[in-house]
């Protein structure tokens, strides 16, 4: 059997895509899915998607980790989708779409840039120095003084792995702050690794700068410059009484290189 597959990148967080509009994939075969997202074996990913057909919206996205099993959202991963879904002809400018927590909406630009609307946010912890939020997937979100010189793999294993802490385990992201804007490295669950860019990961930490920053900034269309080892996003929300709504995430969402693997 030929599995006919695509891959995307968003700011060096990659994906093999799958059109399952005819929903024959096996999504219960997670060795499958392990070995198309190695990378000495397979094609190679931080995870694989499917897009589905489903009513009431444009599409379905759902996302697989590394590991061969299907996880909570991921925001780069949407954005790739809405790519995918422009290149198959499924929309033109804007897309609505349903994922694992919820409907979302996007809009692709000429450029290429994907701006992908993020779920509301209204609810997260702090411990000492360090939030705790879900932004579509939990993370753990710490500031530090120096990426460069920082253990973002071992640091972030640790703290994904404390289960007295975290139960279900958690994604890592180490935020440095820039003058314009903040630098973030990401420590997945799933793919058990640091990635590139993780976009739910993005998304958080700016909400954890404006916290700590930015607490008496409320008001809309509030824009944070994001630099990750990938490449470079911006969120963009609103804000007011502590809540966070009108959530984008933006930045560029590209076709790689496209083939067939033989089952």
């Amino acid at each position: 059997m030929d599995l006919q597959f695509y891959k995307y990148q968003g700011t060096g967080n990659d994906f093999v895509m799958i059109d399952d509009r005819n929903g024959l994939f096996d999504a219960d075969n997670h060795e499958l899915i392990a070995l198309l997202c190695n990378r000495r074996f397979g094609v190679g990913s931080d995870g694989l998607i499917l897009l589905q057909q489903v009513d009431g919206y444009d599409f379905r996205m759902v996302y697989f980790n590394a590991d061969g099993y299907e996880g909570s959202m991921c925001g780069n991963g949407g954005r790739c989708t809405v790519a995918f879904a422009y290149d198959l002809g499924i929309f033109t400018t804007e897309t609505s779409f349903i994922a694992v927590d919820g409907p979302h909406e996007a809009t692709r630009h000429t450029d290429g840039i994907i701006d992908l609307k993020m779920i509301d946010l209204d609810t997260f912890n702090k411990d000492g120095e360090a939030y705790f939020m879900n932004t579509g997937s939990p993370h753990h979100v710490d500031f530090v003084d120096d990426l460069t010189k920082f253990d973002v793999i071992g640091t972030g294993s640790a703290i994904r792995n404390d289960l007295k802490r975290y139960p279900e385990g958690t994604n890592v992201n180490f935020v440095e702050t820039l003058t314009n804007g903040i630098e973030v490295a990401t420590y997945e669950r799933g793919v058990e690794d640091e990635t590139l860019s993780c976009g739910t990961g993005v998304t958080a930490s700016c909400i954890a700068f404006h916290q700590t920053y930015m607490l008496g900034t409320a008001g809309k269309n509030i824009e944070i410059p994001v630099v990750v080892k990938g490449g470079q996003l911006k969120v963009k929300f609103d804000t007011a009484d502590n809540k966070y709504s009108n959530i984008w995430l933006c930045g560029p969402a590209l076709r790689v290189f496209e083939g067939t693997f033989k089952i």
